[in-house]
């Protein structure tokens, strides 16, 4: 092979790695500024607090944002949602999610009820009385809280919920709307209020199990620094002198 030859097939592979990594840093860029206008949204919303009725869940027109609140009514009495492999303060854990009738005769929303620990890790499930729902079926109660967009289901591997289980692997609106006959998959979650004294462990945080802008701000300059580098190693292996 000529060094012509060489040279070329040189900087075909170089620019081929600038593009590859410079497209990475551009994805990471924006992965920053779409999680930093989330946080900046959900801010201005819980500065203000002005409430919602909770048939604003279903809004379609609402989708994708965040609002604040409140409402009467009651839980559903049916088993809880189960998501499994959910992380609080570094530990693994479990995210209940139940079903809540408003008294307004609203459909159904879906209501995050916060976290709880690993009884079993056979069956991956909480304690018998998170599954049943003890304390919160007997009577009517006032929620609050956040409408938020559903959790990513990220990699779709496998059904999200065993058959006859509410356990889910990954969130699913639609596997939820089928398993508890839902006209519509939820279109968003009430993330409770912290202060209630419902449920469990919880927080408003919307970026749990997931990276914070400034660790995609760090992934963005490292891919650039890789084209970079490419672009450097190119250069003088191009315009090095040959030794005699």
């Amino acid at each position: 092979m000529s060094p012509r030859t060489t040279r070329v097939a040189g900087w075909i592979l170089a620019v081929s790695v600038m593009g590859v990594c410079t497209a990475l840093g551009v994805w990471q860029v924006s992965r920053m500024h779409e999680k930093r206008a989330m946080l900046e949204a959900v801010d201005a919303v819980l500065a203000r607090r002005d409430a919602r009725p909770l048939a604003a869940a279903h809004a379609p027109e609402r989708e994708g944002a965040y609002d604040w609140a409140a409402g009467e009514g009651r839980f559903v009495d049916a088993p809880a949602f189960v998501l499994d492999n959910q992380i609080h303060e570094s530990r693994p854990g479990l995210r209940i999610y139940r079903l809540f009738q408003p008294a307004t005769g609203a459909a159904p929303l879906l209501v995050d009820l916060g976290w709880t620990p690993l009884v079993d890790r056979t069956t991956r499930m909480p304690a018998a009385d998170v599954v049943a729902g003890e304390g919160l079926l007997d009577t009517p109660v006032a929620v609050r809280g956040l409408l938020a967009p559903p959790p990513s289901s990220g990699l779709a591997l496998g059904p999200a919920l065993a058959e006859g289980s509410r356990l889910m692997t990954r969130f699913d609106a639609g596997a939820i709307a089928a398993a508890a006959g839902l006209q519509a998959p939820p279109r968003r979650v009430l993330r409770l209020d912290p202060a209630l004294p419902l449920g469990y462990a919880r927080d408003l945080d919307v970026l749990p199990n997931t990276l914070p802008p400034d660790k995609h701000l760090g992934y963005a300059v490292q891919w650039f620094g890789l084209a970079l580098a490419a672009l450097v190693t190119a250069l003088v292996l191009t315009f090095r002198r040959p030794r005699r």
